[in-house]
């Protein structure tokens, strides 16, 4: 099937400390989140002068895939719009009209399944695309790649070059933690068209990376950023609790590798950066953060071989992958349905 654009969708992040609170209104709507949690979150922004990473990463990332297409010889123009903050989809696919574009591929910024991590995005697509009105694009999401190389190998890497910067002589108490933005239980078990779909793929991407990076290490699978009420139950442990009982069975040196992200953006920088490295160093853990994906030049590869699949003759024959979890090309219709959510 013939496409004329590629849409980079992202989450969105403020760039001013008078869009904190704005962008997290716009995140937290009609979930119930009490202001005093707002006010909390907002502090994290403000701790990097209101600005997150991600917008200028997805710029990074936009003009990394421009250039990596020219080489290619790849014609297809590359927009970007947002969930939650400038610039918005709805405003992007307004332009894309005006431009001329008729139907396109999206890529999302997110390698998993799940309600937040892919079938929100569809469901932001559909909803930019009514606001939009009858003449606005056909716009088809590109398929999750938890286990293409592209994703896996430079996690694998940065899982190595940590590695280096801890003390060799300790190898031995020293362990591997693959860390994953954290959902209530009751989404991950309806995340898929079966059920666990992200955290099977979460496993199977931590999997990898472990075989690639360091196989003779333990490691384990582990969550951050919970940002939901206490009395709802989120997928534990948190990476903190983890890193104090690691340090409590003799573990002596970490590296947390945030395999649940594709950049460096804020809940990486805050809860890893900040309050991690914090309690390593309160338990007197060494501690070395992996890097993720960013622009690395086999991430942005990705992209273009994942346009190709869905391009090119035989698309089906040109897929890359790592793993052993079933592929779908599109979301199922019962996939992660918001009925199904708590």
């Amino acid at each position: 099937m013939a496409y004329d654009a590629l849409v980079l969708v992202s989450f969105g992040g403020p760039e001013r400390p008078e869009d904190v609170l704005p962008f997290l209104q716009n995140v937290t709507r009609g979930r119930g989140v009490p202001p005093e949690r707002l006010a909390e979150v907002a502090e994290h922004y403000l701790h990097f002068g209101g600005v997150s990473p991600i917008n200028q990463q997805c710029r990074d990332l936009l003009a990394a895939i421009r250039a990596d297409f020219a080489a290619h010889g790849v014609d297809l123009p590359v927009y970007w719009g947002n969930r939650n903050w400038d610039p918005m989809l709805a405003d992007t696919v307004a332009r894309m009209r005006d431009d001329g574009v008729t139907r396109a591929l999206a890529f999302v910024t997110s390698a998993y399944g799940g309600y937040s991590s892919c079938r929100q995005y569809q469901e932001d697509i559909a909803a930019a695309r009514a606001a939009v009105g009858p003449d606005a694009p056909v716009i088809e999401k590109l398929r999750q790649f938890w286990d293409h190389p592209g994703f896996v190998e430079p996690h694998a890497d940065a899982v190595r070059a940590a590695l280096g910067q801890l003390d060799p002589a300790k190898r031995a108490t020293t362990r591997l933690v693959f860390t994953a933005h954290s959902i209530p239980t009751a989404a991950a078990a309806n995340a898929g068209p079966h059920g666990g779909r992200y955290e099977a793929q979460l496993a199977e991407t931590a999997r990898l990376v472990h075989a690639s990076a360091a196989p003779d290490l333990p490691y384990d699978l582990v969550w951050q950023s919970r940002s939901g009420p206490p009395h709802v139950p989120w997928l534990e442990p948190d990476v903190n609790d983890h890193l104090a009982a690691l340090a409590e069975a003799g573990t002596t040196g970490v590296v947390v590798s945030p395999v649940g992200f594709v950049s460096d953006h804020l809940e990486v920088v805050w809860d890893l950066d900040t309050e991690a490295l914090e309690t390593a160093k309160r338990l007197g853990l060494e501690f070395a953060r992996a890097g993720t994906p960013g622009t690395d030049p086999r991430f942005v590869a990705m992209v273009r071989e994942l346009v190709a699949e869905r391009t090119e003759p035989g698309g089906e024959r040109l897929r890359r992958r790592l793993g052993t979890l079933p592929l779908w090309d599109t979301c199922p219709t019962v996939c992660c349905v918001p009925a199904r959510r708590p």
